[in-house]
């Protein structure tokens, strides 16, 4: 009830997410049909994924030679999740979608990730049919994106291999053109350009199980120019339809394995209800058609892979950000819980502690307040964050032209700290919440250990903190002449000026636009001399401080529409700005400087 609470007030009060209805796509909606996919996900989530969350962290996936072996809880979760309707929920009525506002399909799918993130993300398929959607032909849509948005099929993505995880430049993974004339019930060009892949990917994510009949897998691999040479670089970079199992363009099975091999399942840290996966293309396992190779068929054009793959990328880091998130807050639920019934202690009083006196709730002690608070602020914070950004999608897709390209400029500048703020900050709650419990807290008697575990693979997931920092100042501060950057100054300044007419907000929204002023000075000393090395030696400090700005702004934000509801004020915004904002200066002195220290260490310094 109090994520569902946080999340109307989100919606309604603050987003305003039912003006959207006046659009074409979504007129067909209310607020009665909101909360009723609200209160649909919240339901599943709470029988189908919460009360599993431990047992599939226990039982992880295992391949018996054959197939990968999972729960039946995931099974059951798996179902309940496809009948809801949710994977085309944001989709046009034609594919049997909702056409769903995506802001809202976010808040949905984030009790699903707050009850249990580990049984199994279904972003990936869901992305894998939204790319094809843009990029497919009419034919690959009909027979890959339309199965796997019913749930007849999964989708992945494969893009890193075992010597090159975020450098794609220097994959290795081939695909060379299938000629072969051999009637077979796939073999035609009705799905796209045939070709062979061969080589091996890694981290897949949902890369094998039996929760659906089908995989589509979208792989990133090269074409070799006519000497058989790899293009270095990522402009040689093709995308690729690769099955599975093989498929005819009627979209059945044809009973015949493509060569795509389980080479072996990674146990990792967290989110081990989820196969992660090493897979094999094209070494000779399986034959389609009697010969080795993987069978994939060629999305867009050749050496338009990178452009194609990244169409997923600003969804997809919302749903990291999402998860990131939701494993914060389910930390801060568990250790409020925590905090408001275990007693331990006594209060200071004027002439020292009464032993003699009964204990008293550790909430009632100075210090888990302020891990309880600073918990609420970066989680809470954070979900505003994600909410904000997909409600910018919605703006991109269905705005008006100027609107429309506002949203997009807001995405490019916003999509780093959407990414890797909640990232850090969240699982610096899931921290806190293991401090809360103490010494029961790293035990497995209490579930905040596993939300820390689950929570850490999300600075990786979906580019590292440092290539997100690297993005943000060596690309999208500069991009299109500053006008991101200068379009989310105007929106803050905004936001600043509206809250200094509240005498409560005045003082938040002068130090709101000293941060602002901060982090800009900072962007203009980074490239003073136009040097990247210098400019990024430091963009990590820079990101981190970009990232408090915006989390500041967005709770200033919310102060003021909680003011203007006459809405008793949250101690979130006071905590941030007293505890938090301060931290920047710290962060852009480095960055201001150009300090080199950490660039110019040798190796035999360490």
């Amino acid at each position: 009830m109090r994520l569902r609470r946080t999340i109307d007030f989100l919606l309604y009060q603050w987003l305003g997410v039912e003006t959207l209805n006046q659009r074409e796509r979504f007129s067909d909606h209310s607020r009665e049909t909101f909360d009723a996919v609200l209160d649909t996900c919240e339901r599943i989530a709470r029988e189908k994924y919460a009360p599993f969350n431990r047992l599939v962290d226990t039982q992880e996936p295992q391949f018996d030679g054959q197939k990968v072996i999972l729960p039946q809880a995931t099974h059951d979760a798996h179902a309940a999740y496809v009948e809801s309707g949710m994977l085309s929920a944001a989709q046009d009525y034609d594919l049997n979608g909702m056409q769903l506002p995506y802001v809202v399909e976010a808040a949905a799918n984030a009790f699903f990730a707050c009850a249990s993130v580990s049984i199994g993300s279904h972003m990936l398929t869901a992305g894998n049919a939204g790319l094809l959607l843009v990029h497919g032909t009419d034919k690959q849509k009909e027979v890959f994106a339309n199965n796997e948005f019913s749930g007849r099929w999964a989708g992945t993505m494969c893009l890193s291999e075992p010597q090159a995880g975020s450098s794609l430049s220097d994959i290795t993974t081939r695909a060379t053109p299938d000629t072969d004339s051999t009637l077979g019930d796939w073999q035609n060009d009705a799905l796209g350009p045939r070709y062979r892949l061969k080589g091996n990917k890694m981290w897949i994510s949902s890369g094998d199980h039996e929760l659906t009949e089908n995989i589509v897998h979208l792989v990133l691999a090269k074409i070799p120019d006519e000497s058989g040479k790899l293009i270095p670089g990522t402009r040689g970079i093709s995308l690729f339809i690769v099955p599975k199992k093989m498929v005819n363009e009627r979209a059945q099975l044809t009973g015949e394995r493509n060569d795509v091999a389980l080479a072996g399942l990674n146990h990792k840290l967290g989110w081990r209800g989820t196969t992660n996966t090493l897979l094999n293309f094209g070494e000779g396992q399986f034959k389609p058609g009697g010969q080795g190779g993987a069978v994939g068929y060629l999305v867009g054009k050749p050496g338009d892979g990178l452009r194609c793959m990244f169409h997923m990328m600003n969804k997809a880091r919302i749903g990291v950000g999402t998860a990131a998130t939701m494993l914060g807050l389910a930390g801060y639920y568990a250790s409020l819980e925590y905090a408001q019934n275990r007693p331990q202690g006594r209060l200071m009083g004027a002439s020292g502690k009464d032993a003699a006196q009964p204990q008293v709730r550790i909430i009632e002690h100075t210090d888990v307040k302020r891990m309880l608070l600073a918990q609420k602020a970066y989680c809470e914070g954070a979900l505003a964050m994600e909410l904000y950004c997909a409600r910018l999608v919605d703006e991109e897709m269905t705005g008006d032209a100027s609107s429309a390209n506002e949203a997009r400029l807001l995405l490019e500048v916003l999509m780093p700290i959407a990414k890797s703020w909640p990232s850090e900050w969240c699982l610096e709650a899931n921290s806190l919440a293991i401090q809360i419990h103490g010494g029961y807290g790293y035990t497995r008697d209490f579930p905040v250990e596993q939300y820390w575990r689950d929570n850490r693979l999300n600075m990786i997931h979906e580019g590292t903190h440092g290539i997100q920092a690297a993005d943000l100042l060596g690309r999208k501060v500069l991009m299109e002449g500053g006008k991101a950057w200068q379009l989310l100054r105007d929106r803050m300044h905004a936001c600043s000026k509206q809250a200094a007419q509240h005498e409560a907000l005045k003082a938040f929204a002068i130090e709101l636009n000293q941060a602002i002023e901060l982090v800009h000075q900072a962007t203009l000393a980074a490239w003073a001399n136009g040097n990247p090395q210098e400019a990024l030696a430091n963009a990590v400090p820079y990101m981190q401080a970009f990232g408090h700005m915006v989390i500041a702004w967005l709770w200033l934000d919310i102060a003021a529409k909680n003011i203007a509801l006459q809405a008793i004020n949250t101690p979130s915004t006071s905590y941030f700005y007293h505890y938090e904002l301060p931290k920047i200066g710290a962060w852009l002195k480095v960055v201001h400087a150009r300090d080199m220290t950490c660039a110019l260490m040798r190796e035999e310094d360490f």
